[in-house]
């Protein structure tokens, strides 16, 4: 008698929007080792060489790791599941978020819409798009399709009004529509400037969504 196979794994679907370039990676260290340099050097002069040296090697050391942290990030959709990788890894069900919020940061003028999703005290915020000036960067069709599905199912009532989000930017690009027609950037435009970081009112968006074609 053949026994039962076991349940296929879920298809691991990538929620990354970061371009992992190398030539990127090169510029953001060399950066890294620039302003070390120079912060050294202000406190070299003032306490003399040692402290210098010291501080530069801490300074660029500091900001080489967190660029390869960075770089070492993976978000992927497993399911319902969204798992977050660096060096440990973290996991949010999407059925039974307890924490669903859509934030824009403003960072030398891109501007970068994610979805911060929340459970159990882990929570994971998932770029959904970023943009600067009339063009950007936007999550592919699957991903975005499979995230609204996820969403769609959740327990939080909020987890539809995202859904729906999502599934309207899904019809603008396949409308053919620019990105400053697309709902994401438009949520993105209307966001104050001046501010790093901003967490955007549920009940704006669900107003918002309401609104969409």
């Amino acid at each position: 008698m053949t026994e039962p196979q076991p349940p296929a794994e879920p298809e691991r679907i990538p929620l990354t929007l970061a371009d992992p370039s190398r030539r990127r990676g090169c510029v953001t260290v060399a950066v890294a080792l620039l302003f070390g340099a120079a912060v050294g050097g202000v406190v070299g002069l003032i306490f003399g060489q040692t402290p210098g040296l010291i501080t530069a090697a801490v300074v660029a050391g500091t900001l080489a790791l967190l660029t390869w942290m960075t770089a070492r990030r993976r978000i992927w959709l497993q399911g319902t599941r969204v798992v977050a990788e660096t060096i440990g890894s973290k996991v949010v069900d999407l059925r039974v978020v307890d924490r669903l919020d859509l934030l824009v940061t403003d960072v030398r003028g891109v501007r970068t819409v994610g979805l911060l999703v929340g459970a159990k005290g882990k929570s994971i915020n998932i770029a959904l798009a970023a943009y600067s000036g009339t063009g950007g960067r936007e999550l592919g069709i699957l991903a975005l399709r499979r995230l609204a599905d996820a969403l769609a199912g959740s327990e939080n009532t909020s987890g539809l009004v995202f859904s729906q989000l999502l599934v309207a930017q899904l019809r603008a690009e396949a409308r053919g529509e620019a990105a400053p027609e697309r709902p994401l950037f438009q949520l993105a435009s209307v966001a104050p400037q001046g501010k790093l970081a901003q967490r955007l009112r549920t009940d704006a968006i669900t107003r918002f969504v309401a609104k969409l074609p």
